[in-house]
């Protein structure tokens, strides 16, 4: 089923909307010409494809991985390095930068991207997800399983066990509790747009309310109807603020898709937003592993061809892949930097542990023909000997690896698409990645 053309606008553009564009690229379906039993496997038409996004802060190339700098860092890494590996865009969280620094710190300093010396385009997130998630007491996760039985098997209010539930929901907003300190909050669609207006990122996205796959059906009804109220607030909102921040760079707005695992829900959810005046949108929600490219799918067959989708929370390759072939533009995910801290390193024949002992003689590199600057100028020894000693360093010398693994991945599919050899470039990989 191809992508809807985009619908006419609901409301007056904003200001100075042209400053953020996208251009489709060559697409998957064109170049790669995949058999019937391709499509019949994949569950439907391929939708994956190349293109740009241009900001105020530069072009980025898609499909893309951004680099994920929480609180207006990439954990252990400097931007300059960040920059090197060759990371197009970094995104920050509008829930940590709102609650530290405070956003009106960025505000002051310039911008996100003038606060933490990056010179590229910039991603926030809404908070959403730290809001809901945190809140629940999963902390940097959530619980990613269908309920085992229909509808009541689990509380709508679940929490995580042992923990208290620190948000709370209605019409209007979230009230929170800070995670660092149990202050009180409050978070609604206006709030979120001007915290995120204030953190200066050139594309952010509109406030939602996440919900899990254990949560009931008729929940998950209400809580979509809930973020498409907040999704029209949002506009109203940004529309306001990019009026009265004349001066500023212009900031995309991007929508998100929620509705779990459901697919009549997926789908009016992308009509409802895709009919909405948003620059892209983002796929959110939770989402089971085998049914991500039936999701992605789903939404992409609705949303609109010519804006910009972005996938939160991916990096396992083959999540990867099958995001791309889907309709997926950008994606982000904490993972490479995350592992990293725990030592473990990317490589193309899979994910390896540098603290085990085999290491601590292993004169290599990372991984051999890597053009990272880990990998150029340190030693698997060195490394394994620096997360011995609990030196800060292995972290960095790692994240860089892994960023630049999953950059170089992306990177290259890109260029597969383009040369029409995604199909073939997706089976060498992954075969050797998982063998």
């Amino acid at each position: 089923m191809p992508a809807n053309p985009e619908p006419a606008p609901s409301s007056p553009l904003p200001a100075r909307q042209s400053e953020f564009s996208f251009r489709v690229g060559k697409r998957l379906s064109e170049t790669c010409a995949p058999s019937g039993q391709q499509v019949a496997c994949n569950g439907g038409e391929f939708l994956g494809r190349t293109g740009t996004i241009t900001t105020p802060h530069g072009e980025i190339q898609t499909p893309a991985f951004i680099a994920v700098g929480t609180k207006a860092t990439i954990k252990a890494v400097l931007p300059e390095a960040v920059a090197d590996l060759g990371a197009q865009a970094v995104l920050a969280n509008a829930y940590h930068l709102y609650l530290q620094p405070g956003a009106d710190i960025l505000d002051e300093a310039g911008g996100l991207g003038s606060f933490m010396n990056w010179r590229g385009p910039t991603f926030t997130d809404s908070g959403g997800f730290q809001v809901m998630s945190l809140g629940s007491g999963f902390k940097k996760v959530i619980d990613m399983k269908t309920a085992p039985v229909a509808d009541t098997a689990v509380p709508d209010d679940a929490v995580a066990p042992g923990k208290e539930r620190l948000a709370h929901v209605d019409e209007e907003g979230v009230w929170f509790k800070s995670h660092l300190n149990g202050d009180r909050h409050r978070f609604s669609p206006e709030i979120s747009m001007n915290v995120q207006h204030q953190i200066g990122a050139d594309i952010m996205f509109a406030f939602d309310e996440l919900t899990t796959l254990q949560n009931s059906r008729g929940y998950q009804e209400e809580s979509l109807e809930r973020t498409r109220r907040w999704a029209e607030r949002c506009i109203t909102e940004h529309s306001r603020l990019t009026s009265v921040r004349a001066g500023k760079p212009y900031q995309a707005l991007f929508g998100v898709i929620q509705g779990a695992q459901y697919e009549d829900l997926r789908r009016k959810a992308c009509r409802d937003l895709g009919a909405m005046n948003f620059d892209g949108f983002g796929i959110g929600g939770a989402l089971e592993k085998e049914n991500l490219g039936t999701i992605v799918r789903w939404c992409n067959e609705e949303l609109p061809e010519n804006k910009p989708r972005h996938l939160l929370g991916i990096s396992e390759p083959d999540d990867i892949f099958t995001a791309i072939e889907n309709g997926a533009d950008t994606f982000d995910c904490v993972s490479p930097t995350r592992v990293a801290r725990n030592s473990a390193f990317y490589h193309p024949t899979g994910r390896y542990n540098l603290s085990g002992a085999k290491y601590k003689r292993d004169f290599g590199q990372l991984q051999e023909g890597c053009d990272c600057y880990a990998c150029v100028n340190y030693s698997r020894a060195y490394i394994h000997h620096l997360f011995k000693a609990k030196e800060m360093l292995s972290a960095t010398l790692i994240s860089i690896h892994n960023e630049r693994f999953v950059v170089k991945m992306v990177d290259d599919a890109r260029l597969a698409i383009e040369a029409g050899t995604f199909f073939e470039f997706k089976a060498e990989t992954l075969g050797r990645y998982y063998s």
